[in-house]
Formats: C-alpha cells, structure tokens, sequence
C-alpha cells in the first residue's frame, strides 16, 4: 500500500480521463496537498502541541480543497464523484499516518519509540480469520489448502507476517504453501458521514478482526454523524471519535455553500479528540497485551 493515500487518490483523478474537464481544478488540488505536506513537516513542537497545530493546519487544508476548491469550482461531475474518488476520505487517512512518530507519542519508552520506524503504518488489505479447507482426506497428504480472508483497513498498524505450512517437515517445495498475511494490531475506519449501515459493517469488521487477532483494537473515526449514536460496549468496535461534534447537514443543504461554510467555521476538526485517539495509540502500544504469567500474581486470568 501507500504512505501517501491521499496524494494518491489525486493523483489518480488527474489522470482520469472522465475527470478532463476538473484536470486543472485537480492539478490546484496536487499544489495545495503539497504545501499541506510542507507546513506538516516543517512543525517543531511536540505532543498535544504538536497535535493542536496539526489540525489546525488540517482545518485549513480541507476546507480548502472540499470547499474552496471542490464545491465552489468543481464540475457537477467532479461533485458527484469525489466519494467515488475519495477525495475527501482519503485526507484523513493519510493525517492519521503522520500521527505515529515520535514527536506526536512522546509517552512511549524507548524500547517502543526504537521499533517505530519497524511498523507498517498505513491503509493496508488486513488478516481477519485463516482456516484449512481439505479437499478430501486424501489432500492431507499435499499441500495445505488454506483461506485466509481479509479486509481493506483505512488505517492500520501492525506487521507482515510470513508464513510456511507442509505435511512434511523437510518442507520440500511441491508440499509446501508459502505465503505471507499483514496482521493490523490497531485499526480505524474513516467515515466523511457515518450511517447506521456502515456503523453495522464496521461491528462486523471489528469482530472479525478480533476472531484472528484477540489483542487488536478496532476504532471509527467520522467527521459528522449520519445516526444515533450506539453503545460501542455491546459491539467489538473499541470506540467512534466524532471529529466535529456535529450532526450530518440535511440533504436540502449539503450544497449550499453558506451552510457548509458555517458549519465547518462552528465545528471544525477537534485536536482534543484527535489527541485521544493518538492516546489510544499510545496507551495500545504500551500495554502488555498478554502475559498468561501474570494470572497468579493478579488473582484473576485477564
């Protein structure tokens, strides 16, 4: 996958034949995302501070690429298809990225802050169960008939895993599978207007996430809220982060240039959630995730 998803995704629009009459509008979009890119990385602060100026400068970004640009000076088509191109979804996914360094987790000791360059952050296709399917008793005898099924994460960390499996144990390549899974520790969907049907899928996701992986955690992070909200505790989902406290516009409104704008200006991006969520982060990263030693000392098993 790609440390710069969201770069990415413009990118690829320009080179959309069906986005020829945005492809200078989009070009805009590419310089901005640079400058965006700059004044990131140009930061000098740390911690909270660092996550305050952080989104601010992501405030600044996306109000000018998902307004100024997009909604005031794009296409009808440009309009209709910026889910499609993620446009929008995929700034957040590439921010969070930014999050998982050393200047942002300073609670980590440095046996952990050591291995952060070794992690692979990123949006990443992600294990979720691994299960044999033998054709017959006969196919015991050969290589390992295995399903492994996963899901595309907008924001995980965690590790490539590889893998050998035989019926032999001098592993000879004819009865040998070969191969290699990426095991997400910590995931989060990211959602532009969260509804209760992706709410629903993200419990399914989570779930099974968990099946292959018990000690992983699962979060979803919206910019506005498309449902009620739910009790995260009867669900596999660890938490829901509303990035602006707000409410999703009524369709009536979702174009109207003045609403959006005041919307934005009364409830931008909030550095207090974003930093509870790096919390998580570092609180994850941290925690002993399993130690079946500790049972006795504790008194308990978890």
């Amino acid at each position: 996958m790609s440390k710069t998803p969201h770069k990415d995704k413009i990118v690829a629009a320009i080179d959309n034949p069906k986005m020829l009459s945005d492809k200078a509008l989009l070009e805009e979009a590419l310089v901005l995302y640079g400058q965006w890119d700059v004044d990131l990385k140009a930061l000098t602060s740390n911690g909270q501070a660092r996550v305050t100026e952080m989104t601010r400068l992501l405030n600044e970004y996306k109000d000018a690429l998902e307004v100024d640009l997009i909604l005031k000076r794009g296409s009808p088509e440009l309009k209709r298809q910026k889910g499609q191109l993620k446009l929008d979804g995929s700034v957040m996914e590439e921010f969070l990225i930014h999050l998982v360094a050393s200047n942002v987790l300073t609670g980590l000791p440095d046996s952990i802050t050591s291995i952060l360059p070794s992690l692979e952050v990123e949006p990443r296709t992600a294990f979720m169960t691994f299960s044999f399917r033998p054709s017959s008793v006969l196919h015991l005898m050969s290589k390992p008939e295995i399903a492994v099924k996963t899901k595309d994460q907008d924001f995980s960390i965690g590790k490539t895993i590889h893998y050998k499996m035989s019926p032999n144990a001098t592993f000879p390549n004819a009865d040998t599978r070969s191969d290699k899974l990426f095991l997400s520790l910590f995931s989060a969907e990211m959602k532009v207007n969260l509804d209760k049907t992706m709410f629903q899928e993200c419990c399914g996701t989570a779930t099974r996430l968990k099946q292959g992986c018990p000690s992983a955690r699962y979060y979803v992070l919206a910019e506005y809220l498309d449902m009620e909200p739910e009790d995260c505790s009867l669900t596999d989902i660890d938490n829901v982060f509303l990035l602006r406290h707000a409410k999703r516009l009524p369709s009536d409104r979702r174009s109207d240039v003045v609403a959006v704008e005041n919307q934005r200006r009364n409830h931008p991006i909030d550095s207090d959630v974003i930093y509870r969520f790096v919390q998580e982060i570092e609180r994850f990263l941290k925690a002993n995730w399993y130690n079946p030693t500790e049972a006795l000392r504790r008194g308990s098993f978890v």
